[in-house]
């Protein structure tokens, strides 16, 4: 698996890929072994690479279905992006605080999903997160180092409790001043999901939908491996060499890692994934990898396990979910949880 070549579309997202992405799932190139039509898209949206990679039979209907799919995207972007000024989510950050919002059904059903996996998750997943990356810096670079006093005020406006959600009205209220949505680990995942319902509405029976290289779905299988798309895990301590691998077949895969973006201080290493609970950033496992049938599960629930650690997931993840971790030893050591 070393010396395979990596797609072109993700490697752009992942162009040092040993030193920064070293743990993100990619894909591996497939050859096949007939003459189907093969067609690769990309597109940006939500500050990622999002590329379409199929076979089929008519290309005019395969193009067809990648715009769809790519229209999806942005229309997403325009709902849940806190980097626009005009998304619905920046509206409701603006005015939350003052008096209930009125949202879509789509956005409503996607929070409360949130407020769930939060409760379940013991907190270690929160989508009020976004006052913490702000003081760490991670909300539009790599990170620096916070001081307790503006940890601490920051924690004032972070909780998932300090979210009220009315079914009756579909509103959103925030119970404090200060608190500010971030669904920056929900929204690629969403997406991801809603391009594949999109692919398959329009008759796509073989693609593998990719949401920088790090969310990851695939529509039934290439044509030279029933089996499904091949997936290889990267060692999160040595981006060459390939920790795990899977096969992709109508399932997902996100992977979770604090090699993605972090800083050192003080000859130690803050990630920017974040604990709600303490307010700087988690010292979990190295990374994890799940694999479940929804892009949107593998995305949310890779931080909770990633935070929580091995006898955790363990004990709580659905029998439905793959779950590959790596944890913090002289070398990675690597595993699929039984």
């Amino acid at each position: 698996m070393r010396n395979e070549p990596i797609r072109a579309a993700v490697r752009k997202r992942c162009p040092l890929v040993v030193v920064v992405l070293i743990g993100c799932a990619t894909v591996v190139a497939a050859k096949t072994s007939r003459d189907p039509i093969h067609l690769e898209r990309v597109t940006e949206a939500m500050g990622t690479t999002f590329t379409i990679e199929m076979y089929g039979t008519n290309r005019t209907t395969m193009d067809s279905a990648a715009k769809n799919a790519f229209a999806e995207v942005h229309r997403l972007d325009n709902l849940l992006s806190n980097y626009i000024p005009s998304s619905k989510l920046s509206i409701l950050n603006q005015r939350a605080a003052e008096a209930p919002v009125r949202v879509s059904s789509e956005l409503f059903d996607l929070l409360k999903i949130c407020m769930e996996d939060s409760r379940q998750s013991e907190g270690t997943f929160d989508i009020t997160v976004g006052p913490l990356m702000k003081v760490w810096g991670f909300y539009k670079d790599s990170g620096h180092l916070a001081s307790p006093e503006k940890v601490r005020r920051a924690m004032q406006a972070v909780g998932w409790r300090n979210i009220a959600l009315d079914p009756t009205t579909l509103s959103v209220r925030f119970k404090r001043r200060g608190v500010n949505l971030d669904l920056g680990g929900v929204g690629k995942g969403y997406a991801v999901d809603r391009m594949v319902q999109t692919l398959k509405r329009d008759g796509m029976k073989s693609a593998l939908v990719s949401a920088g290289g790090s969310s990851i779905y695939g529509i039934g299988a290439p044509p030279d491996d029933p089996r499904g798309w091949s997936i290889r895990i990267r060692d999160p301590k040595n981006g060459e060499n390939t920790a795990g691998q899977v096969k992709l077949k109508d399932a997902s895969i996100s992977t979770s890692g604090g090699y993605e973006k972090f800083f050192w201080a003080d000859g130690k290493l803050y990630s920017h994934i974040m604990d709600p609970r303490t307010g700087f950033p988690a010292e979990g496992v190295l990374s994890v990898s799940i694999v479940a049938p929804k892009t949107l599960d593998s995305e949310i629930w890779a931080k909770p396990y990633y935070i929580l650690g091995r006898a955790w997931t363990q004990q709580h993840k659905p029998k439905q979910f793959r779950v590959f971790l790596c944890e913090n030893k002289a070398s990675a050591n690597c595993s699929w949880l039984p």
